[in-house]
This record gives C-alpha cells, sequence and structure tokens, in this order.
C-alpha cells in the first residue's frame, strides 16, 4: 500500500476528528482533550498520513520545557501495521528538532496499545506509565554543523524501505550495524567496530540507497561529501576535503559517504605527478586518522573498482570491501511491488515483469515502472472513447520494460563477477 506523509492543513480538521472518533469507538480514551489537539493542529506541529485519497493518521505535537510532546497520534485501524504509524512520528520530529528540543515524548491510555511502532520508532518505555520518550540523536551544536556540511538526519524507516536485496542486507546488519550499534558486546567477543568500507558495484544498484539505509538503522548523522562541490573552493581540492574531514571530527556520531571515489582516489602514475594525485595523498593521510575515533563510519561507492588506486583498497584502509549486485527474482518482485499502485496490483502480472527485467538494475526498474504509469495516466486522461482503468496494466508495464535501456551490460556484470572474486573483502 502507498501513502504520503505531508503538513496538517486546516481542511484536515474533520480528518481529524474522524480519528479521534475512531479511536474512542475503540475503547481508547486520549490523553489530551479534542479542543486540546484542534488547537495544536492550528498552532503548533501536525502531519497527516494521506493514502487512497484519504486522510487515514495524524501525529500532533508541541514544544514545552526544551522537550517534544505528543499531544495526538492515531491511525485509522483498517490502516496499522502499514508502517504509517512510524512515518508519522519521523516526520513530526524532522519537523519539532530544528527547535533545539532533546526529547521527543508521549503519554498513552493503558488501554491503548501503541507499544509496538513506538518501540520501532525509537520510543523507550519508561517506569512502566505508559511513557515514552525517544533522544532526538543530536545536539543542537551538531546540528549547526550539519547544516554547514549539507548533512542530515535521515528518516528512522529507510532500512526496513529497502525492497529484495535480502543478502546485501543481511551482510551490511551482520558487518557493520551490529558491532557499531552495541560497541561493548563487540568488544566482549574481540571484535573492532568498522570504521571505512567500499561498496562497489555496476552503476544504478542501489550503493547510495544502503549508505543512507545504514544510517538510519544506526540513527547517525549523514553527510555526503561530494567532491566536484568541493573542487570550487578557493583552497583546491585537496585543502576543501580537509577541512571538510576536520569539521566532521566535531560530531560524536556520524556516517560519511563519498560516491564515485574513483573520481579523488585513482590509480597514480606519470610523471610530472598531476593535481589529482595529490588530492588522491591527501585522502589516502585522512581516511587513518578519521580511523582513530570511535562513533563514525566512512562509506565509499564506486562503480568501477579497478579504476581506484592500489595503496587505496590495502588492509588497514578499509575494513570490508562489500559488492553490491543487480537484485535477484526476490529483490525484483519487492522492487515492483513499491512502485505498482495497491489498485492494480490485481489486474497486473507481477511474475511476468520480474521475468521480463532479469537484469535490471533497481533504477531501472522504477524508471520502467514510472514511465508505464505515466503512459497510463496520459491514455486515461487523453485517449477518447478508452475506459479508465484502475491504474497501469500488465500491457503498459511490458511496453515501459521493452522502451528501457539497460544500464548494466553483460559485459559489466562479467567484470563484476570477476572483482568479487579478485577484490571483495567480506
Amino acid at each position: 500500500m502507498s501513502f504520503r506523509i505531508r503538513e496538517y492543513h486546516p481542511a484536515d480538521t474533520d480528518a481529524v476528528l474522524e480519528l479521534w472518533e475512531s479511536a474512542k469507538s475503540h475503547g481508547f480514551e486520549p490523553v489530551y482533550g479534542l479542543a486540546e489537539v484542534l488547537a495544536s493542529c492550528q498552532k503548533d506541529h501536525a502531519v497527516v498520513a494521506v493514502a487512497d485519497g484519504r486522510v487515514v493518521g495524524a501525529a500532533v505535537a508541541r514544544a514545552a520545557h526544551e522537550q517534544g510532546w505528543i499531544v495526538f497520534f492515531s491511525t485509522l485501524s483498517e490502516y496499522r501495521r502499514q508502517g504509517i504509524g512510524s512515518s508519522l512520528l519521523s516526520a513530526l520530529e524532522a519537523r519539532m528538532a530544528p527547535l533545539g528540543l532533546t526529547k521527543l515524548s508521549i503519554l498513552v491510555p493503558e488501554s491503548q496499545d501503541e507499544s509496538g511502532v513506538l518501540d520501532r520508532a525509537g520510543f523507550v518505555d519508561k517506569n512502566h506509565l505508559s511513557y515514552f520518550e525517544r533522544e532526538i540523536p543530536i545536539s543542537e551544536k551538531e546540528r549547526s554543523i550539519l547544516g554547514e556540511l549539507g548533512g542530515r538526519v535521515l528518516p528512522r524507516d529507510l532500512w526496513s524501505g529497502i525492497a529484495g536485496m535480502q543478502k546485501e542486507k543481511e551482510m551490511l546488519e551482520r558487518r557493520l550495524v551490529l558491532p557499531l550499534s552495541d560497541p561493548s558486546l563487540a568488544e566482549k567477543f574481540g571484535v573492532e567496530p568498522p570504521r571505512s568500507i567500499v561498496l562497489f558495484g555496476p552503476p544504478g544498484t542501489g550503493k547510495t540507497t544502503f549508505a543512507k539505509a545504514v544510517a538510519s538503522r544506526l540513527d547517525w548523522p549523514f553527510v555526503e561529501v561530494f567532491p566536484a562541490r568541493l573542487a570550487a573552493d578557493q583552497k583546491g581540492l585537496a585543502g576543501a576535503l580537509r577541512d571538510t574531514f576536520t569539521r566532521i571530527s566535531d560530531l560524536d556520531n556520524v556516517v560519511v559517504f563519498i560516491d564515485e571515489v574513483e573520481e579523488i582516489a585513482a590509480q597514480r602514475g606519470g610523471e610530472p605527478p598531476t593535481a589529482l594525485q595529490g588530492v588522491t595523498n591527501e585522502l589516502l593521510k585522512l581516511i587513518p586518522m578519521f580511523r582513530e575515533r570511535p562513533g563514525r563510519l566512512l562509506i565509499v561507492a564506486t562503480n568501477f573498482i579497478r579504476a581506484l588506486d592500489d595503496a587505496f583498497l590495502r588492509h588497514g584502509r578499509f575494513d570490508y570491501v562489500i559488492p553490491i549486485g543487480l537484485p535477484d527474482k526476490t529483490a525484483r518482485e519487492s522492487i515492483w511491488h513499491q512502485y505498482i499502485p495497491g489498485g492494480a496490483l490485481d489486474i497486473v502480472d507481477v511474475s511476468e515483469l520480474v521475468k521480463r527485467t532479469d537484469g535490471f538494475s533497481p533504477a531501472d526498474i522504477e524508471f520502467a515502472a514510472r514511465k508505464a504509469a505515466q503512459k497510463a495516466l496520459e491514455s486515461a486522461v487523453y485517449d477518447d472513447g478508452v475506459a479508465v482503468p484502475v491504474g497501469p496494466t500488465t500491457e503498459d508495464y511490458l511496453w515501459a520494460i521493452g522502451d528501457t535501456r539497460m544500464t548494466v551490460s553483460g559485459e559489466m556484470v562479467g567484470q563484476f563477477l570477476e572483482d568479487i572474486d579478485s577484490l571483495a573483502r567480506l
């Protein structure tokens, strides 16, 4: 089921009232009165979830005493267990965290069992009083630093939102998330939490998505370093890179991501040395310094691991070199389910789409899905005499698949498999 989260609008008052009445009809007596909830919708912070053209959930909060208090949180019963509640809470936190708040808290009546979604969203039950709170992961000072670096705290549900790719998810969960999220347990077993890793694979396979998902899973801020932007700095790329990493060191916890790292860590050689070689040298010096402190993880991604300088991949700089390949059958099915509208799933032969997209990257599937959706929309609106369907059909998707040029060639797949044998470090 697809849904979206947006800001509360005054026109949503009746929908919030419906949610209120729905909660009461199920025996839940809200902690805050209706008038108080509606007042907070107007003057404080409120978000709603929209699915099937209607408001199906809402979260409302106010700031008080350096703390955010959720005064109303509810989802229509038939739309629960769909990830809506977690998304509402994440959206609410994103809007309130810039106020410098340290906690986001909620009181729920004993009769209302919201512990499941609150636990999943990172809230902790305090003193068995049905009082839940969640630490906001960064301080106001760190938020300022993140703003300067272009970093941010990502939504908490990105990990679960990755469709398929279970093999890769399990690898990252075990190698990265487990020791980094519980360093004391890792120390007990003599495991040194990783500090830096390489993700490699063909373009469009989801390396950036995985990097963001790891940050989301750890609940650490995410900073992406863009070499092209740093190159415009008056200090030059090497100097700007050094300054960026110095500023990053002021953060207690952080995931730093550099995509297409081959642009600044390519094979060195030739006389005289080029300016780019100086950048590579600088990065090679920065990585060991970055690794000295706990609570941080450097993820670099490359489409062309063979292009990286040999010194870059030596042991001691990167703990793991992990391949991210094309989605298998199960993953492709999950990806298609992510993009096909709920109303069209009953009429679309998903198994045929999965079969026909063997060799497609996740980005290729997304492109084909959006192309088919646009074609179906235009046909429904502009083609005379055509009955309006409930959404794209199998034929629409098959047409889009046939009209999509695959990003990854057979030759690239072959090279990728060779790179796994010769360069992967798991």
